[in-house]
């Protein structure tokens, strides 16, 4: 039985999944359903759990080379949150781009984690290191 980490099996065999240069995003409550596209739907009530939460958990077990957000998560949110979600980023790559071409990354990527998140444009694509 796991007792440390992710415990989630769904994640966990997802993240084993995951090779050099591949994507998995981690998107808040309301980013649209991709039916393509494996999900683990970790939402549990608005704000549980978040995005951060999540690429937290990730990161201590996944090399995270560079991450795309949309350009309107600096626009949307206050300076406190963009401190913060810069905080759970550090020393990764990160590229902004229009919502719109961030979407069109999307059906590339191996598998979605949807979390409970309420941010706006919370939305990450982690590209494997």
């Amino acid at each position: 039985m796991l007792v440390h980490g992710i415990l989630n099996p769904h994640l966990l065999s997802l993240l084993a999944r995951v090779r050099h240069t591949n994507t998995i995003i981690i998107a808040d409550r309301g980013f649209p359903s991709w039916p393509t596209i494996e999900t683990i739907d970790l939402s549990l009530v608005d704000g549980v759990p978040t995005v951060l939460q999540v690429l937290a958990a990730v990161r201590k077990n996944f090399v995270v080379a560079e991450v795309y957000m949309a350009a309107e998560f600096c626009e949307r949110n206050s300076a406190a949150v963009r401190r913060r979600f810069a905080a759970g980023l550090n020393g990764v790559k990160q590229t902004r781009e229009p919502h719109v071409d961030f979407k069109r990354r999307v059906p590339d990527a191996v598998g979605l984690i949807r979390t409970g998140d309420t941010v706006p444009y919370a939305n990450m694509i982690l590209v494997s290191g």
